[in-house]
């Protein structure tokens, strides 16, 4: 077995947005998925200006479930079903988009008065194939397992990790969670799962003495248990779970087995025939001219 513990180094693609930056290490050319797991965004941390915010227009998706997790400041969420939640940390939003669903995320006008702060996540999870077309669906749930040894504190966010299992819906097998090292702070990291990842995304860690590179996506070797650690205090996030035997397409906001599927889902938007989100129906993202920033790749 290799000294090195893992399997790929993913570095994200980093967009800057003005007063923040958003890096992207999933889909990539390295990696297309680690488990369900088919996009990851990695956001912050910024303070923006008073009177500013994030404003995300309604746009569509399908066939995928989003995951956003934040570690500082707070989003509004909109959609198409009537959901409306004020994601803040410690609190996962799960939207389940199935045959199609609109959303927004905004920064809400309170933190927008203050000066907003920006720290978090964002995944997407490819739905199995016989699920791909459920109807949608939204959760916010905020009483999740949290094992905290004082030396290490990992929130489980979705799945089975630990011994512990979040309440939050999968629907293919999933692990995720968010772990804070402290001093000298250390904890295992299972082999259960068919595929493993973790993101360094604040201070400092390491797996079996191997260095985090901060904000890069590492996938772990499959098979192997590891121990996570630090020296100094770190944050790092641990995602993955089952291993998916079909390939999945990605198109901007859209994630099919089916090329066909993506196509229509754009034929759709651009047409009018997704539902509105309340409150939210007076703008909207066009669907983007030539290729998007986040595609598959062969």
């Amino acid at each position: 077995m290799s000294d090195n513990p893992f399997e790929i180094t993913v570095e994200p693609v980093t967009h800057d947005l003005g007063q923040f930056e958003v890096r992207r290490a999933l889909p990539s050319k390295a990696r297309t998925m680690v488990g369900p797991f088919i996009f990851v965004d990695q956001f912050g941390p910024a303070d923006l200006d008073i009177g500013s915010g994030m404003d995300v227009r309604p746009h569509p998706h399908i066939n995928l479930a989003t995951v956003t997790w934040l570690f500082r400041g707070a989003i509004d969420h909109r959609d198409s079903i009537g959901s409306f939640s004020t994601i803040r940390p410690g609190t996962v939003n799960l939207m389940t988009a199935g045959r199609g669903i609109v959303h927004s995320e905004r920064t809400p006008q309170d933190e927008r008065k203050e000066g907003p702060q920006l720290y978090g996540m964002q995944t997407w999870l490819a739905l199995p194939e016989d699920r791909e077309e459920i109807d949608p669906a939204f959760e916010a749930i905020s009483d999740l397992p949290v094992i905290d040894d004082g030396g290490a504190k990992a929130t489980v966010i979705m799945g089975d990790l630990w011994g512990k299992r979040a309440p939050t819906a999968t629907y293919a097998e999933s692990i995720y969670a968010e772990i804070v090292l402290g001093e000298g702070g250390s904890i295992p990291l299972d082999a259960d799962a068919d595929e493993r990842a973790v993101m360094c995304v604040g201070g400092e860690a390491e797996v079996d003495g191997t260095a985090l590179p901060l904000y890069q996506l590492c996938v772990l070797e499959p098979g192997r248990a590891m121990r996570l650690s630090s020296r100094s205090g770190g944050r790092v996030m641990l995602l993955g779970g089952e291993a998916f035997a079909t390939k999945r397409h990605v198109w901007w906001n859209f994630v099919s087995s089916s090329k066909d599927r993506i196509a229509q889902a754009r034929d759709d938007w651009r047409e009018g025939r997704f539902e509105i989100v309340p409150d939210d129906a007076n703008e909207r993202i066009p669907l983007p001219d030539g290729e998007p920033k986040t595609v598959s790749y062969p």
